[in-house]
């Protein structure tokens, strides 16, 4: 997906400047071979699947690629919020079966130990399509043509979901003789509420419409095709990049404690949040807009990185 034409109708002239010259650094910052970076707003990111010749299928370098990308995009003072699309005729036909197949066939003939080999691969990627979860900005999948098995897993780790009239899904798993091991059969159920409808969808692997995906409660909108998908995708992520980062990232760390948490546990956590981020110039700022009629201007969060720590070392890096 290219998001150079729905961008441009969006961007101003004082953006122009900052958005190639952040463009060139994310080149080198953001460089990976199944995964392209771009930047077609001022902070919000694109990542894009990058592997067309093979449906966008997922393979070792893709899961640790993924891991390393959205580390860094949550703690990039640069990024509020970040879409995901796929290159090609469609989204991720999930994981890659000649991957798969190496995988079953570990070169050992105990059991015992090939299990634990196994069950390394399994946690890595499991830890892989958790840092989309765990990354603090908002994350947008865009979904068009196929999206099939390890895809229903990584966009149930996302925020938001959308996707095209040609969309189509599919929890494959059980047809390759597996149960879904990375996220779907965690985070399915809670995302749609409809547990009889779920487990017909995983037990026979069928296929299932936008419509169907939309009354589930999987996506929340159905664009009319791939360009107004990324059109509207991008409108909303700009309006959220727009809004305090203190406020949206506060919110998305809150309701996924909440998810696993009684409520009232999750009313002490975010109480005890929020008598610290209170205090923040982003809640002056907002009110003073919203008596002005003006649109507030909020500042990057600027994380601190320890580096080399050690008992005799210890490094602080500021990313700006």
């Amino acid at each position: 997906m290219n998001l150079s034409k729905s961008v441009r109708p969006l961007l101003n002239r004082q953006n122009v400047n900052y958005i190639r010259q952040l463009s060139s650094s994310v080149e080198s910052d953001y460089s990976f071979k199944t995964l392209k970076v771009s930047v077609p707003s001022e902070f919000v990111y694109h990542v894009e699947f990058n592997r067309p010749e093979r449906r966008n299928a997922m393979n070792p370098s893709f899961f640790s690629e993924i891991k390393n990308c959205f580390e860094k995009l949550r703690f990039d003072p640069d990024c509020r919020t970040v879409l995901i699309s796929g290159k090609g005729k469609g989204f991720t036909a999930g994981l890659d079966l000649t991957e798969l197949s190496q995988m079953v066939s570990i070169d050992q003939e105990d059991v015992g130990r090939k299990g634990f080999q196994l069950l390394k691969i399994i946690e890595e990627y499991q830890t892989s399509l958790n840092s989309i979860e765990k990354c603090h900005k908002p994350v947008i999948a865009m979904v068009h043509g196929h999206c099939i098995g390890g895809g229903i897993d990584l966009i149930a780790a996302c925020d938001i979901r959308y996707c095209s009239k040609d969309a189509w899904f599919s929890v494959k798993e059980v047809d390759v003789g597996l149960a879904a091991d990375i996220g779907t059969l965690q985070r399915f159920p809670k995302i749609t509420g409809n547990d009889s409808l779920v487990r017909e969808l995983i037990y026979t692997a069928r296929k299932f419409t936008p419509d169907e995906a939309l009354k589930l409660g999987l996506v929340s909108l159905i664009a009319d095709d791939e360009a107004s998908l990324l059109s509207k995708g991008l409108e909303t992520a700009k309006l959220i990049a727009s809004k305090s980062p203190i406020a949206v990232q506060g919110s998305k760390i809150n309701i996924n404690f909440s998810r696993e948490n009684k409520i009232e546990d999750s009313l002490k956590f975010v109480a005890a949040w929020n008598s610290g981020m209170l205090q923040s110039e982003d809640l002056i700022k907002s009110a003073m807009a919203s008596f002005s009629k003006e649109q507030p201007t909020f500042s990057k969060l600027i994380f601190f990185i320890l580096k080399n720590f050690s008992n005799k070392n210890l490094d602080i890096q500021i990313n700006k």
